[in-house]
């Protein structure tokens, strides 16, 4: 069986919520069973939702692992990095079942560095990788592959934890590779 697993990563701004709302919008109208969720973690949202203007109803859960006893034939996930690493052994056993997962979310954390979470579904053999790219807010170029946490206007390097969630404490910028200010270690 091909375990049929898409990723959507990449900064804040890319489009990577739109993506995911562009696939299961039409499941609305099939008799597909379905379901959206996001983590719990995530305190801005009450559901997916994307700058271009769209939303779509998610279930907001501390684990994905009420999935594994339903039918759903399609599961996607939003702000995937937010859950915890061990979260992907449920997306394997789902995928195990025939399950088709997608699943969107930052592949980097605000020092650059791949989340565990991310590296763990790139070890499953992912069907599709789509790796999305969003206009640095420094430079202007549509090339922007990170996100800087800044404080006070001051990018953060460290002293946080990994998954940082908008809470409104701090500012979010996409940035290019170029414009990435990282901590020298």
């Amino acid at each position: 069986m091909i375990m049929d697993l898409t990723l959507i990563v990449g900064p804040m701004k890319s489009g990577k919520s739109f993506d995911l709302i562009s696939y299961f919008a039409p499941l609305k109208y099939t008799d597909i069973p379905f379901v959206l969720y996001q983590p719990l973690r995530n305190q801005r949202d009450n559901q997916i939702w994307s700058r271009n203007g769209v939303e779509m109803n998610a279930k907001k859960v501390s684990s994905l692992a009420e999935a594994l006893d339903s039918n759903f034939e399609v599961v996607g996930v939003d702000e995937f990095h937010m859950f915890e690493p061990s979260e992907v052994d449920v997306i394997e056993k789902l995928l195990s079942k025939g399950v088709k997962v997608v699943i969107s979310g930052l592949d980097t954390d605000y020092r650059g560095e791949m989340f565990d979470i991310i590296k763990k579904l790139l070890e499953l053999g992912p069907k599709e990788v789509r790796h999305k790219r969003a206009v640095c807010e420094v430079c202007k170029k549509p090339a922007a592959v990170h996100t800087q946490i800044l404080s006070k206007g001051l990018p953060i390097m460290d002293n946080l934890p990994s998954v940082v969630p908008d809470d409104g404490t701090y500012e979010y910028k996409s940035v290019c590779r170029s414009c990435f200010i990282k901590n020298k270690k």
